[in-house]
């Protein structure tokens, strides 16, 4: 990774490229762009405007919009003044939405034109929200962010901020039903880079002549991080709106993009457009994935098609994304178990995989999987026991079942929690088992994943109704239609008659989710 030192905190990032670079350009969006200085100075502006609203150092500001060239003028703003920026999932619910809002006492809202109604349909729900800025069209009730932003100067702030800040609360899914907000300091965007380069070492040879497409929206951790590789190694960075296959695969010709980074479910998206058997993929170096397990014909399909190395990531939003990877060259070995694993730990991480004692377990023993990396989240917001029992000691309890062979590869083989991924989002059951208990013709349920061959995992309720009661499939998902973002509804249902418990009776997810594992390898997907 490449590390450049007088770079120690995302305040510092526009501001040292801004003199470095100039004109190079940061950021491409649809036809516009912004340069590196233009990028410092207009983050500036927004921070300078942000101060005007009375906003304090710890306050949160969060940003419910498509990304941009707005998001990250945002971003570097709340950077530069102390501000804590918190990136929501637009897929939530409104109900979702508000909760965050809510946790997270946020003070002033961006939101793009598409979510408008939502905002509105909450507005008496998040008293804390100080002020609305509307990021397009002009509407009434909110500043017009086109014209806010302008009124104030771009010169640079003498606000110091410091690698342990916060710098963004990123919200996962919760495994109580309730979403927990993941602190990350500064430090954790540049902890492993530092690390690579106190051992001279690189990973994917980051450079200031690549061209970075952004797949991902900043909401996800994996996206967030890579942005800020790309723009630490001053690379030219497109910023999509969405993803959509046809839409990428003219991008990376267009742009001739040599390094993005996807989910596994991305990849596959790509492989089955007729386009992809057309597009020539010549400039790319790098495709990094991470996010869920991909299937082993997909890769090897994918390796051909794009002709480029591939990467593998594994971490979660608490390690501040990757501490885990598998290298270029393993996916080409002759060792084939070689790329059933996450991959060997970054310089400066240690992976332990301990039993439920807390004892470190040897080679080749299935434990949970624990990381120490010097890119690990401070802490949730407001949850010290939920931080208590996650970060130990410095060490983040992952809750993937696994372990390590004598050369170090780490290989995940199951969960111990009950999380679910589906095309790159984490899902918890029970957010979805608390809505589907309050239906009135159930009395148990239970919420797995089960293989999906295109999202890695689908959702599955297994149902038991109350006697004398009824209720279809179609009934069981409509009642969870609008309560929940609509990826985390289930995909199947299937009544059963009872559903296997211990004898103290703790539901046995693990003997639920067998039969529709066998024959898997691993029971993740």
């Amino acid at each position: 990774m490449m590390y450049n030192s007088e770079i120690a905190t995302l305040a510092d990032l526009p501001r040292v490229q801004a003199r470095k670079l100039a004109n190079a350009r940061a950021l491409i969006f649809k036809d516009k762009s912004l340069t590196y200085i233009q990028l410092d100075r207009r983050s500036n502006q927004v921070a300078n405007s942000l101060l005007t609203q009375g906003i304090k150092p710890g306050a949160r500001v969060a940003f419910l919009a498509k990304d941009s060239l707005k998001s990250y003028e945002i971003l570097f703003a709340c950077c530069k003044i102390k501000v804590v920026f918190v990136p929501i999932n637009w897929r939530l619910a409104a109900g979702e939405v508000s909760y965050i809002l809510r946790d997270a006492n946020v003070e002033i809202l961006f939101v793009g034109a598409e979510f408008y109604q939502l905002v509105e349909s909450i507005r008496n729900e998040i008293d804390s929200v100080k002020t609305i800025i509307a990021l397009e069209k002009v509407d009434s009730n909110y500043l017009s962010y086109d014209i806010w932003s302008q009124e104030h100067s771009d010169e640079s702030l003498n606000i110091v901020v410091t690698a342990n800040d916060v710098a963004v609360q990123m919200y996962t899914s919760g495994t109580t039903g309730r979403p927990k907000g993941v602190q990350l300091g500064h430090y954790s965007f540049f902890a492993i880079a530092k690390e690579f380069a106190q051992r001279n070492q690189t990973w994917i040879n980051w450079n200031e002549t690549n061209n970075s497409l952004l797949t991902l929206s900043l909401f996800h951790i994996g996206s967030l991080w890579w942005a800020i590789r790309g723009l630490a190694a001053g690379a030219e960075n497109i910023v999509l709106e969405n993803f959509i296959g046809v839409e990428v695969l003219e991008a990376i010709e267009k742009y001739r993009i040599t390094k993005t980074f996807m989910v596994p479910a991305m990849i596959q998206v790509l492989l089955n457009e007729p386009l992809c058997q057309k597009t020539d993929f010549s400039s790319l170096e790098y495709v990094i994935y991470g996010g869920s397990p991909i299937a082993e014909s997909s890769l090897k399909n994918a390796i051909a098609t794009f002709g480029c190395n591939f990467v593998q990531i594994y971490g979660m939003t608490e390690t501040g994304n990757c501490a885990v990877s598998l290298p270029a060259q393993d996916h080409t070995s002759t060792n084939k178990n070689i790329l059933k694993a996450a991959g060997k730990p970054f310089p400066g991480v240690s992976i332990a995989i301990i039993n439920s004692e807390g004892k470190k377990l040897s080679c080749f023993e299935v434990g949970e999987v624990c990381i120490k990396s010097p890119a690990n989240m401070i802490g949730y917001w407001k949850l010290p026991e939920a931080t208590a029992k996650t970060l130990v000691d410095g060490w983040i309890h992952t809750g993937d079942a696994g372990y390590v062979d004598e050369e170090g590869y780490v290989y995940i083989c199951d969960r111990f929690k009950d999380m679910i991924l589906y095309g790159g989002e984490n899902v918890y059951p029970a957010e979805i088992e608390n809505i589907l208990y309050e239906h009135p013709a159930i009395r148990e349920v239970a919420v797995i994943g089960v293989p999906d061959e295109d999202f890695g995992e689908a959702i599955k309720a297994i149902v038991v109704l109350k006697t004398g009661m009824k209720a279809t499939a179609l009934d069981i998902i409509n009642f969870v239609r609008g309560k929940i973002a609509d990826f985390k509804l289930p995909r199947s249902v299937e009544f059963t008659e009872s559903l296997p418990r211990t004898p103290s009776g703790k539901l046995q997810k693990a003997k639920i989710r067998e039969k529709y594992w066998q024959g898997y390898e691993r029971r993740v997907n």
